[in-house]
């Protein structure tokens, strides 16, 4: 079976929201992305944590089937973030960040990561995605995201990655920045150019658009949630549920590709219903199949056929 590496940020979070408030919970993108990705493959966990990080989530990452040996834990306290939402739960409002031990994160792969067929490069410094890329032997598929700071600060060794990777995923405002273009389609385009064979975009409540070099757009809608606890970690949830299942199916088409969209979009959504992990680690694959069966609901509509004009009196 594949095995899918993850490497990224670990973190313990404190937030409010206007739904509730929770003091040093799970967070970071590779907790998200590793816990959707495990419900289909067996995963490689790369990341860094301090002396303080909570035993039980390193026992809920084991009970999972997530390989924790590329797991670092340094003398210091863990990366932690502080913020809040409003009403407007697309945006999150920072109050405090602490990087503590992942200011010197410098991810060395086990040997036996080394080998890894599915690679997803979370939001980290454009440097350290590089070096990863290079102790990886012979990826299937590897897929990388980022954030405005790298694009502001370190574009070209952002554009670097890029070329390297199968995948690239940002969200929109992030598209505009890197390709100064108001335009979506024109960003993906221009990204397409530097090298990936794939791009998402993705579009928070709007959902999500995957692009290809063949021109082909593919468009899925976000699912309408009437209660969102907690939008953080939902974009890397999105990655890993999307990388999990591709490789899953070990086979990288068109169907399997827009089926992993779906997948990525429906895991998502889980997690903005409660806090922390607190909803998405509870998932099964029952409830994962309901959900997918409704996004079908959501897009499906039949053929037009030939359109006549009719005459109105």
């Amino acid at each position: 079976m594949s095995k899918v590496l993850i490497v990224g940020s670990i973190g313990l979070d404190s937030l409010e929201t206007p739904f509730g408030k929770k003091e040093n919970v799970l967070g970071g993108s590779v907790s998200y992305a590793s816990i959707a990705a495990s419900l289909f493959s067996p995963i490689n966990m790369v990341g860094v944590v301090g002396q303080d990080f909570p035993a039980i989530y390193v026992d809920l990452f084991k009970s999972r089937g997530i390989n924790t040996n590329g797991l670092e834990f340094k003398e210091g306290n863990t990366f932690r973030w502080k913020g809040y939402y409003e009403y407007d739960m697309n945006q999150a409002h920072t109050l405090e960040t602490h990087l503590n031990v992942f200011a010197d994160f410098n991810p060395v792969l086990p040997q036996e990561y080394v080998n890894s067929d599915f690679v997803f490069l979370a939001n980290i410094h454009p440097s350290l995605q590089l070096n990863v890329l290079d102790q990886i032997e012979k990826p299937k598929f590897t897929m990388v995201d980022t954030m405005n700071l790298w694009i502001s600060t370190t574009k070209n060794e952002l554009i670097e990655v890029i070329k390297r990777v199968n995948m690239v995923l940002l969200n929109e405002g992030e598209a505009r920045q890197l390709c100064e273009t108001p335009n979506l389609v024109a960003a993906a385009n221009q990204i397409l150019e530097m090298g990936p064979d794939f791009v998402i975009i993705k579009k928070g409540e709007h959902g999500a658009l995957m692009f290809d070099k063949m021109g082909e757009i593919f468009s899925s809608p976000a699912y309408p949630l009437e209660i969102i606890k907690d939008p953080t970690g939902a974009g890397d949830t999105f990655a890993g549920g999307f990388i999990g299942y591709l490789s899953h199916t070990e086979e990288i088409n068109t169907c399997n590709l827009r089926k992993a969209v779906i997948i990525g979009s429906a895991l998502a959504s889980f997690t903005a219903e409660d806090f922390s992990l607190d909803k998405l680690k509870t998932i099964s694959f029952a409830d994962l199949q309901e959900r997918y069966s409704e996004f079908e609901k959501l897009a499906a509509f039949e053929s037009l056929g030939l359109l006549q004009k009719q005459t109105v009196i």
